[in-house]
């Protein structure tokens, strides 16, 4: 398989980017680079669940992976290549307490060797790319020369590809909900990296919610990542395949890409899949559409009802009239 750019990608978001989210939004877009949930080194080594499955349809996708050991984060980036993930993807940008208990995520800024140092192990192990998600500052180490030095460090020890969220993190006295809206965006200084570093590749990442925003982003740099806009309002990926990919393919319809879902909704049935834990990330297919609300209602109120199943979904999109 052809290495996946970063030019779009739907970022991880924990709780929601699963399996079934995957599998809905590559009924949308067929280019966009799809990321996992964060997956700590610790699930997949001594989890008794199987925290790496997923269908060959979400490819092209990335596993991003929670860690700091970098002998750990090595067996697992062998194991996921070995599943025939398409990227791993280092965090060091997640704040939330539990993250930094276990000494990964947006803390990492702080300790650049230890990051080279795992970034190295890794790519010691795969053919597939190693890259990093990272804040551009955590907490008072928030100047442009602080995100420079973990940069250089980190490429150095031979990471090409940077996602970097435009807002820095505060490791306290903020939520992770509160650190996705408060700390105020700095795309200037992501377009900065890139122009000082036109050898890397940087996609930028925070508040990114239209395809004018996306497509002026990439007038700047190499890629964009959505998080919660692609979640809440998914149809926008519709456009993603034409305008950032040159894809000329045509678009699928909202029903048609509910239609599209039936079969895979009607396989995870038959396996004991409740039905509501695929259609809650569908929910937001229709918005801005008359009948959306009846169509996020029905399904919100009868998928999780015993013995749900295809034509609750089809009673449920029969709210929303087809253009």
């Amino acid at each position: 398989m052809t290495v996946p750019a970063l030019r779009f990608s739907v970022a991880p978001m924990l709780d929601w980017t699963d399996r079934h989210c995957r599998f809905f939004l590559r009924q949308i877009s067929r280019h966009a680079l799809l990321y996992t949930e964060m997956v700590t080194t610790g699930a997949i080594l001594h989890g008794k669940g199987d925290y790496l499955a997923y269908s060959q349809p979400e490819h092209p996708l990335a596993l991003q992976l929670g860690g700091s050991d970098a002998e750990e984060l090595a067996r697992c980036a062998r194991i996921a290549a070995e599943r025939g993930y398409d990227e791993i993807n280092l965090n060091v940008g997640c704040p939330s307490d539990r993250v930094q208990n276990g000494r990964f995520g947006a803390c990492l800024m702080a300790a650049p060797e230890l990051v080279a140092r795992c970034v190295a192990a890794m790519q010691a192990e795969v053919a597939i790319p190693v890259t990093v998600k990272t804040r551009i500052g955590i907490d008072e180490q928030d100047s442009y020369e602080f995100l420079q030095a973990f940069i250089e460090q980190v490429s150095a020890a031979g990471c090409q590809q940077f996602i970097v969220h435009a807002r820095k993190a505060w490791l306290s006295g903020l939520s992770p909900k509160e650190n996705r809206e408060i700390p105020p965006l700095d795309y200037a200084r992501v377009y900065r990296l890139k122009q000082e570093y036109p050898h890397l590749t940087i996609a930028i990442n925070g508040g990114i919610t239209h395809m004018d925003d996306i497509l002026r982003h990439l007038q700047q740099v190499d890629g964009v990542m959505v998080g919660r806009e692609a979640y809440q309002n998914p149809y926008l990926l519709a456009e993603v395949d034409r305008l950032v990919f040159g894809d000329s393919a045509p678009v699928p319809s909202r029903h048609q890409v509910v239609r599209q879902m039936l079969p895979y909704i009607e396989q995870q049935l038959v396996q004991g899949n409740q039905l509501a834990h695929v259609t809650r990330h569908m929910l937001g297919l229709f918005q801005g559409l008359p009948g959306a609300r009846a169509w996020r209602r029905h399904l919100s109120e009868q998928a999780c009802r015993r013995g749900a199943g295809v034509q609750t979904v089809l009673d449920a999109m029969a709210h929303v009239p087809e253009v």
